[in-house]
């Protein structure tokens, strides 16, 4: 085999471990924090950056939640073929990669800015220790930790771009906090068997389908006026208000018929609508604020 082939068979074999879809999400939220700024220094650099340190950062958590939960993912039909409990990768060696990793994109983003990169670490830390290993397999409530950590990346953005921790930036954060429950209980009650099975609690295990499908519809509310107020502060357009009040029908559309007709069709869709919402969201403040 070349070594061409060989290095090709390690990235297919190593790149689920990062979750990229979910990565991918993080860096434009991270992004769009950044651009939110209207900072002179925007420059290549400084985006090549934050990309850069955050890509690491995140997939490197990532990677640690991977090798911490590899039990759990061994027990459920959804994660049983990941690399870790299929056992294609050493669990030693993924935890050697996911900290190398994650300090050299802190370090990083030290060299960018020292406020940026306490941003950065707290996010990691609260998604890893907080999370993962403290709470995740104790309470339901741990989706709020693991919102908060969700939503550092932004923030993050954000500090870079001005310097400082303001109130738009938490405005921001707010709203991936409160995003945090579509996605993750929706995707929950999907796989509600598997969770059981593995014996990680969860909102429909300890209090039921109908008082999470209710959670859902406010926590959608919710991140939608803190998206909104977000947007409203930066001074864009009211052009941008309407169109985020046209994304935020169909969230709370499917929300609430979800309630009183609920199916796995409609909870499927509300999944994936979230992150559409979400990715929507982020683009129109990116355009909006580009000088």
């Amino acid at each position: 085999m070349s070594i061409q082939s060989n290095i090709h068979l390690k990235v297919k074999v190593y790149w689920p471990l990062i979750k990229s879809l979910q990565t991918g999400l993080l860096l434009m939220t991270g992004f769009t924090g950044f651009i939110s700024s209207s900072c002179p220094v925007m420059n290549w650099r400084m985006t090549l950056g934050l990309l850069g340190s955050l890509f690491l950062t995140v997939s490197g958590s990532t990677i640690l939640n991977m090798v911490y939960d590899r039990d759990i993912d061994s027990r459920m039909k959804r994660t049983v073929h990941r690399p870790l409990p299929s056992g294609q990768i050493n669990a030693n060696e993924a935890l050697l990669l996911g900290l190398t990793v994650s300090l050299l994109g802190l370090g990083w983003a030290y060299i960018l800015m020292p406020l940026y990169a306490l941003v950065v670490f707290g996010g990691l830390f609260i998604d890893v220790v907080i999370y993962t290993i403290w709470l995740k397999r104790r309470t339901a409530w741990s989706i709020v930790w693991g919102g908060i950590s969700g939503g550092m990346p932004i923030l993050a953005g954000r500090v870079l771009g001005t310097g400082r921790i303001d109130d738009i930036g938490l405005l921001f954060m707010l709203a991936i906090l409160l995003w945090i429950p579509t996605h993750i209980l929706t995707f929950s009650m999907r796989y509600n068997e598997d969770y059981q099975r593995a014996g990680v609690p969860t909102f429909p295990s300890q209090y039921g389908i109908v008082p999470t499908r209710l959670i859902i519809a406010l926590s959608s509310v919710g991140a939608a006026l803190a998206i909104g107020v977000g947007i409203y502060a930066l001074g864009l357009s009211w052009g941008y208000l309407r169109l985020l009040a046209v994304l935020t029908s169909g969230l709370l559309g499917l929300a609430i018929v979800s309630i009183f007709r609920p199916s796995e069709k409609i909870n499927f869709g509300l999944f994936k609508y979230a992150s559409v919402f979400m990715l929507g969201s982020m683009i129109m403040v990116v355009i909006g604020a580009m000088p």
